[in-house]
């Protein structure tokens, strides 16, 4: 008994998952077909990330509270993620474990892209003047959605990965082959979504998006998420139709035998599977030093991201093209202009970004680790935000202006401006090798992901809960960048240079603590868990 106490776990150690329903490995036909449904996910993200942000303030939300509404995505990544998959786990549905939620999770994207995308049409029904710049019902709508749409997304995407997994078994090789071709298909949904974001007669194809409520970058905006809806029931039906899964039941006398093993109550309590936020939460008590420095290296990783992410497009109409959200039609004209450029820019850095992950383990190498790789990027993340501060001082001093109608608007941005903007959107697809929202394996969620493994693996905790409370470190500085990155713009008269700065700075930091702070993991498994690791 003593023995066995002294070798009790710590809170930092995770139960191990409940078995698999498929132990053997299944055909990779139905791996590939599972695997598709994250591009059309990844397209609706990709709308979401370019074109939602700028929609929201032609309802009439300022640009000072437009971050507010990406609040869902820390929450609903903290608490819908976990919660979906623990009963995902525990699921009995004759239809099996995974694939009800996949096709709830897919009617529920459906339901909020319907929502948003009649969003000024549902706020004209319910009462919204035309007259008004902001549009409260039509706001409201649209938050509903908004929310949904990521709640969904969250759903959809864990038992997604969790069927992926089930699929390949026990066999390692499948399973690098179900997430590589998963990250395949999100790099193809990420692509399209963008094309299709910069792409403005995309309207043309459904002349009815096009009300007295809903202008020509709404109707444009409805017609990308008809392509998204389509694109994902597509595929989810094919998958799910030709994919089946056995109905999972825990095995019967399981849990009388484990008891049979279990000498007293206090061990009894201690088998018992604890509540998951208990685990993550408990487990914080129990980190050792490098987690919290890597913990710490995240966090700031990701208050230099989030500003850009919520932003980029907004910055491209509104400073890079002199165009205004809440200006008369012809400024306002010149601002979606830009948001459609800034969605093509978009388009350009999840190119760099795909061919950047395939090259994470030969990167880790030329420059000496994995540490000093992250540390690298980082700071070439800080120099692209700190650029745009040359691109939009370069704008507005080459800015033209014409008189049309009898009122002087700008005139989009010449063509070297252009480039040097399109360009920092590419560049910055290398250290975005993995972005929190599109969830592609790339080099800021693969590193930070590998490293914690490395490390839990070396103080003996379990990897599972290390990556849960290293996702803490991703989630959890994102709700006050989207509580105050508008506001703090405000302060320093609006724009969003502001953020992007301390964005810059943070990022600056992130690097230097990576370098001077992180211990060096082993090198021979560093580089090569940094290709596998991911997000899931």
């Amino acid at each position: 008994m003593e023995s066995t106490k002294a070798n009790k776990k710590s809170s930092f150690q995770l139960q191990q998952p409940l078995p698999s329903s498929s132990p053997r490995p299944s055909p990779l036909k139905k791996i590939i077909l599972v695997a598709s449904i994250a591009a059309g996910v990844q397209f609706g993200w990709a709308l979401q990330l370019s074109l939602l942000t700028p929609y929201v303030q032609l309802l009439g939300i300022p640009h000072k509270w437009a971050s507010l509404i990406w609040l869902c995505g820390p929450i609903s990544g903290m608490l819908v993620q976990p919660i979906v998959g623990y009963h995902s786990d525990r699921c009995t549905s004759r239809f099996g474990r995974r694939r009800p939620f996949i096709a709830a999770g897919a009617a529920l994207v459906a339901t909020a892209v319907v929502l948003i995308g009649f969003a000024a049409d549902l706020g004209h029904l319910f009462g919204d003047s035309m007259a008004n710049d902001i549009k409260p019902r039509a706001i409201v709508v649209f938050v509903i959605g908004f929310w949904i749409l990521d709640v969904a997304n969250n759903m959809l995407q864990g038992p997604c990965r969790a069927l992926l997994a089930d699929l390949s078994g026990n066999n390692q090789k499948k399973t690098r082959t179900a997430n590589t071709l998963f990250a395949f298909f999100m790099a193809v949904g990420n692509v399209l979504g963008f094309a299709a974001g910069s792409y403005p007669h995309l309207h043309n194809i459904f002349p009815f998006t096009t009300t007295k409520a809903c202008d020509v970058y709404c109707a444009n905006l409805k017609s990308c998420f008809f392509f998204s809806i389509l694109l994902l029931l597509t595929l989810t039906s094919i998958a799910l139709s030709y994919v089946h899964e056995k109905p999972w039941s825990p095995e019967p006398g399981s849990a009388g035998n484990q008891r049979d093993e279990i000498e007293d109550e206090e061990e009894l309590a201690e088998a018992t599977p604890v509540p998951l936020f208990g685990e993550v939460f408990a487990a914080l008590k129990d980190l050792k030093r490098p987690m919290w420095v890597l913990l710490l290296v995240t966090c700031l990783n990701w208050i230099a991201w989030f500003p850009f992410l919520l932003f980029d497009t907004d910055w491209m109409g509104r400073e890079v093209y002199g165009g205004d959200s809440q200006g008369n039609n012809l400024v306002l004209r010149l601002y979606n202009r830009g948001v459609r450029a800034g969605a093509l820019g978009l388009m350009l850095n999840s190119v760099v970004l795909g061919f950047t992950s395939l090259g994470v383990e030969l990167l880790a190498r030329g420059v000496g680790g994995v540490k000093r790789l992250w540390g690298i990027i980082n700071f070439l993340h800080a120099f692209c935000l700190a650029m745009t501060v040359l691109v939009t001082k370069l704008a507005k001093s080459n800015r033209r202006f014409a008189t049309m109608d009898g009122v002087t608007v700008p005139l989009p941005p010449g063509a070297g401006v252009k480039a040097g903007a399109l360009s920092l959107f590419a560049a910055l697809g290398i250290p975005l090798a993995g972005n929190p929202i599109q969830k592609i394996e790339k080099v800021t969620y693969s590193i930070p992901f590998a490293l914690a493994s490395i490390f839990s693996s070396s103080s003996g905790a379990g990897q599972g809960l290390s990556l849960g409370v290293l996702n803490l470190g991703i989630v959890m500085p994102q709700i006050p960048v989207s509580l105050g990155s508008g506001p703090f713009d405000a302060i320093f008269g609006g724009g969003n240079l502001p953020a992007f700065g301390l964005g810059a700075f943070a990022a600056a930091a992130s690097g230097i603590f990576a370098l001077t702070m992180l211990p060096s993991p082993p090198p021979d498994i560093s580089a090569a868990k940094a290709a596998t690791a991911g997000f899931h």
